[in-house]
């Protein structure tokens, strides 16, 4: 890639987090709408688990193809079709005539999904070169999420209060063609010195094992033993298939070395417990405030906004202290306040008060706003840029992973709990061993993340960037 101007690098940094304002709006709407969609479809607590994790799930599937095949073909190219593929699937997500067609759909959107935010982070990596100023650009990209957040409750309870909830699809349209028009205009082609050969069999490997594991969670409250021991037998075979598989390719899907790296596997594990605890949490709020306390879908938005203006207010902050002080920081906020959250909920039953609802909301926003720039910085810091599309996708694909799982461990145990009885009359007792989840996550977040940032994990890194790089393609990798 070219060296671009700082205006011009601005200007792409902008239109790569347009694509992050979709895909992340998307999913902040859509909880919102939850319990409009399940009137309408007649869908049970499953069917709604299934709209999210339908989506993440083939996120968490493709993105690492995408992030290979964007630095093997062109960053740019794959970018495109993205935009393309996931507009597409918005507008048919708003035609679906019933749930089982909703699901189809969100996974078309999540197929153009995948092709966007390992890719526009890839191209974010290659833009900006100077550490400290990738650090920065990244806290930008964080603060998106904050902006998703905060707009998404509100435009979603907005647009389905007054139009219905098929409406929330229809956004991702003008923003998408806008971003792939200027994306066209502006953003210049790259890809990696040396392209990256397919790997069919892990890739097969990889939805196996996230498509068993996943079904086996969401439908153990209402299948059969033998059912879920098939499927949790098919994921744990995958996983050791793909354990002793990759290693013995030369150009594989997932490079294991990269777990070599001890700043780069915290940065894996913060991403899946952050995410778990994301996904359980706006999925608990949102079947709380509508379902148990019966607000409007825009109320329910407005009573979220805490949360959502206090990522959108840290993840700057976030970016700028990890330009300058490292990754550490930020990660021992982000879990303290993230497992505080959490116990609140747990052990004092923070949602049957306002003020310690919206205490709560405001301690997890602060946490949550805090952790992705750590995550994004080292995952893609401690690696050459030659690989920075698969070394962003698997960051990306942790985050999706944590998601999903955090959906259906949330809404299996939430399911266990309420069974026959009424929401209003079970919601909180139900509720309680899954905010302990979310209040673990936390500290998951706070142990590893305070582990895996020290001077020692950061000589970690530099070896293994330094066994990674070929020596057409070699170059300094510090963690920042």
């Amino acid at each position: 890639m070219p060296e671009l101007s700082p205006r011009r690098r601005q200007l792409v940094l902008a239109i790569c987090c347009m694509s992050l304002l979709i895909v992340s709006l998307d999913n902040t709407v859509l909880n919102v709408a939850l319990p409009s969609m399940q009137k309408d479809l007649h869908a049970s607590l499953a069917g709604m688990q299934w709209t999210i994790d339908a989506y993440t799930l083939v996120l968490a599937s493709l993105l690492m193809l995408a992030g290979s095949t964007a630095d093997r073909i062109g960053r740019r190219k794959v970018f495109m079709a993205g935009l393309v593929v996931f507009t597409v699937g918005s507008v048919l997500c708003s035609l679906a005539p019933n749930l089982e067609s909703l699901v189809a759909f969100r996974m078309i959107q999540a197929v153009g999904g995948s092709m966007l935010n390992p890719v526009a982070m890839s191209i974010i990596t290659n833009t900006f070169t100077d550490p400290r100023e990738r650090a920065r650009a990244i806290g930008v990209w964080g603060a998106v999420v904050g902006i998703s957040m905060a707009a998404g409750p509100l435009v979603g309870g907005l647009l389905v209060d007054s139009v219905g909830w098929r409406s929330i699809f229809w956004v991702n349209l003008p923003v998408g063609l806008a971003a792939l028009l200027l994306t066209l205009r502006y953003v210049p082609e790259s890809r990696a010195p040396k392209a990256r050969r397919p790997d069919p069999v892990g890739q097969l490997l990889v939805i196996a094992l996230l498509g068993s594991l996943t079904y086996a969670i969401i439908e153990a409250p209402s299948s059969g033993a033998g059912k879920i021991l098939v499927f949790g037998g098919i994921a744990l075979a995958a996983l050791v298939t793909l354990l002793w598989y990759e290693p013995r390719r030369d150009e594989p899907l997932i490079d294991l070395r990269f777990f070599r790296s001890v700043p780069f596997s915290g940065a894996t594990v913060v991403a899946v417990s952050a995410f778990a605890a994301l996904g359980g949490f706006l999925f608990l709020s949102t079947l709380y405030l509508q379902n148990v306390r019966g607000l409007s879908a825009l109320d329910a938005g407005l009573w979220m906004l805490p949360m959502a203006a206090m990522t959108f207010v840290c993840a700057p902050l976030s970016g700028r202290l990890v330009g300058n002080r490292g990754p550490r920081l930020s990660l021992l906020i982000a879990g303290t306040t993230m497992t505080v959250s959490g116990v609140l909920f747990a052990a004092f039953e923070a949602e049957t008060a306002n003020v310690t609802l919206v205490i709560g909301y405001v301690l997890f926003g602060l946490g949550f706003g805090f952790v992705n720039a750590p995550i994004t910085n080292t995952a893609v810091s401690g690696m050459p840029r030659a690989q920075a599309g698969v070394a962003a996708a698997v960051a990306s694909t942790s985050r999706q992973i944590g998601q999903t799982l955090g959906v259906a461990v949330i809404g299996a145990v939430l399911a266990s709990g309420v069974g026959a009885s009424s929401y209003r009359d079970s919601f909180v007792s139900a509720a309680r061993p899954a905010w302990w989840i979310i209040a673990g996550c936390g500290l998951a977040v706070l142990v590893v993340g305070g582990l895996s940032s020290g001077r020692w994990a950061r000589g970690t890194a530099a070896r293994t960037a330094d066994r990674l790089s070929s020596p057409e393609v070699k170059e300094s990798a510090g963690v920042v």
